[in-house]
């Protein structure tokens, strides 16, 4: 037993790290007594949300038997003023001959009838059914009595009442909803007779109004019973007329209020209760699961809770932890920073002068030597690029001014006019703007004027036989470029495109921002280039090429390999030139 301990238990708990054993032990100490606390709380909710509910359910059943209670008060008063209405008793107790006078009877029975209906629209029908064989009987205010209506349960009902108010319901069919009759005998004590029935029809939606903001609410049902146990009103309309307590399977008992746990509709639920004074009773009842969810949502609440608060302890822990294996983990971290390329120290890692601080010390000494090497390393690969940078600058003005100088002494030679002195102006133009106190960068505004300039030359020596046209957004104009960006296209397109006198060479120069980025395009309608001569122009060889590779090479170098020149060109269409560039400014 003793091996098995050891062997399985004690060496893996001291294998582990210092950091696992303290998780390990706070796991528990707090997740085991986390559940145990989550399931009291569960359970203990559970019972203050069940007597809760059957706080709130008995409330709001008294309540309802309160309001229902009303409204039938409110049905008893009415009938109850014309049950003692002396003229209606003498107009339906005399004897009428074959003269009109009994229209008199109907003006005043349906002048009462419709006051009656008016002042309570929850009738959905008021009439009167007399034994009166000599008043003639309209079937609408004034009904007659039957054989029929003598073996209804409404006129059993009646029988030795003595005009006291019956309650009926008839069921919801295919024609009619479900009704409520409220009847009584006319016999006051002036006709020791019966005289009449008074009949009120109420639908069951009126009554069921009263409670219906109360009912289905989290799954809760609320009936109307009668003393027979039989619906009167629900939320179904297809439970009505039957046994509430063959539903329930349980019987109610003689107090007029109460409780008791039932099963209904398959699921365990609990029923409140409350009686009228007619002997109907208001049954709500509530399924437990619905108690259960919010007992479990709450639970929920609190088990997050307890998360958050083990999720603080972890971090205590944590710390805790870091401070017993703070050395190592410096050490780790500056290896760690090693490996990203971050060769920087902090002075105040003070771990120290055993084994671990000489490490450290070590360590230390390396970095320092290791970022020394790369500075030095960086420094020189930068020089290399910035003389690789005045190397390309200083090729690319030379050979523009003799090509220049050639063409002026051209002109000279065959034709002595302004042309010449425009020439030389135009030049002077150029030339102060690219030196430009041996600054590499120019704004983009800079540069077009450099290249107005330069055009203006070349249209001076191929007039008429060159177009050039201008579309630049001035947004662009106050953005950095390489100095001479544009203007080896456009010399590569006056050289290498072939035009005739009748069709001169159009050029276009254009500057848009797209992207967040800088497009300088030249679009020339010349006679193109074949894909294999457009490749050699491509290439980075002396006299092959030269503008767009030197072009192309100064502005990945200045601004990254995302940015440089495209070109785009068909035979026999033109050629098009596309230089991406950021939006930036680095003067």
């Amino acid at each position: 037993m003793r091996q098995f301990y050891r062997k399985y238990f004690y060496m893996p708990f001291l294998d582990l790290s210092f950091r696992s054993k303290l998780f390990l032990v706070f796991v528990l100490v707090t997740i085991v007594p986390m559940m145990l606390l989550a399931y009291i709380s569960f359970e203990l909710t559970k019972s203050k949300l069940t007597e809760q509910i059957y706080i709130n359910m008995m409330n709001s059943t008294a309540q309802i038997t309160k309001n229902l209670e009303n409204k039938l008060d409110s049905y008893e008063h009415i009938s109850a003023s014309i049950y003692l209405d002396s003229r209606l008793a003498s107009y339906l107790t005399s004897e009428y001959q074959d003269d009109p006078s009994y229209l008199d009877v109907y003006k005043y029975i349906a002048n009462r009838i419709d006051t009656v209906m008016a002042a309570y629209p929850d009738f959905d029908s008021v009439f009167i059914y007399s034994n009166n064989a000599s008043l003639p009987k309209d079937n609408y205010y004034i009904k007659p009595v039957t054989p029929e209506v003598e073996k209804t349960e409404l006129f059993k009902q009646l029988q030795h009442t003595y005009g006291n108010i019956v309650h009926l319901s008839s069921p919801q069919t295919q024609d009619s909803p479900a009704m409520f009759t409220l009847a009584r005998q006319l016999n006051n004590n002036r006709n020791q007779y019966p005289y009449g029935i008074l009949v009120f029809s109420i639908s069951e939606s009126v009554i069921y109004s009263l409670m219906e903001k109360e009912a289905g609410g989290e799954g809760k049902d609320i009936f109307i019973i009668n003393n027979d146990g039989v619906i009167l009103s629900s939320a179904d309309k297809q439970l009505l007329n039957t046994n509430l307590p063959d539903l329930l399977d349980h019987q109610f008992d003689e107090a007029s209020s109460g409780r008791f746990d039932t099963t209904y509709n398959g699921v365990k639920a609990f029923a409140v209760y409350n009686t009228l004074k007619n002997g109907w009773k208001t049954v709500s009842i509530f399924p437990y699961d619905s108690i259960i969810k919010n007992a479990r949502s709450l639970s929920q609440t609190i088990i997050k809770i307890s998360l958050a608060f083990i999720g603080v302890a972890l971090l205590l822990i944590y710390i805790t932890a870091s401070l017993f294996s703070k050395r190592i983990r410096m050490l780790i971290r500056m290896i760690r920073r090693i490996e990203r390329g971050d060769f920087t120290t902090t002075k105040d890692e003070q771990l120290g002068n055993d084994e671990i601080g000489q490490l450290h010390f070590a360590f230390r000494q390396m970095t320092n030597r290791l970022k020394s090497l790369i500075t030095e390393v960086y420094q020189k690969e930068l020089l290399g690029k910035e003389a690789e940078l005045d190397l390309l600058q200083a090729q690319i003005n030379p050979h523009f001014l003799y090509n220049t100088l050639g063409s002026i002494s051209s002109l000279a030679i065959k034709h002595q006019d302004q042309r010449i002195q425009d020439m030389v102006l135009n030049l002077a133009k150029f030339y102060r703007i690219s030196l430009n106190k041996g600054k590499s960068i120019l704004t983009i505004n800079e540069e077009i004027r450099l290249t107005k300039s330069y055009n203006a030359i070349q249209l001076i020596r191929f007039k008429g036989q060159l177009n050039i046209t201008y579309t630049i957004d001035e947004a662009i104009l106050p953005y950095s470029t390489v100095k001479l960006t544009l203007q080896p296209f456009i010399e590569n397109a006056v050289i290498h495109a072939v035009w005739n006198q009748e069709s001169p060479l159009n050029i276009h120069i254009k500057g848009i921002i797209e992207d967040n980025d800088i497009i300088l395009s030249v679009i020339d309608d010349g006679m193109g280039m074949r894909p294999d001569k457009l490749q050699t122009l491509l290439e980075d060889k002396p006299g092959r090429g030269y503008g767009i590779s030197n072009v192309d090479r100064r502005i990945k170098l200045k601004f990254g390999e995302r940015y440089g020149v495209k070109v785009y060109s068909r035979l026999g269409i033109g050629t098009t030139v596309q230089i991406r560039l950021p939006q930036k400014v680095m003067l």
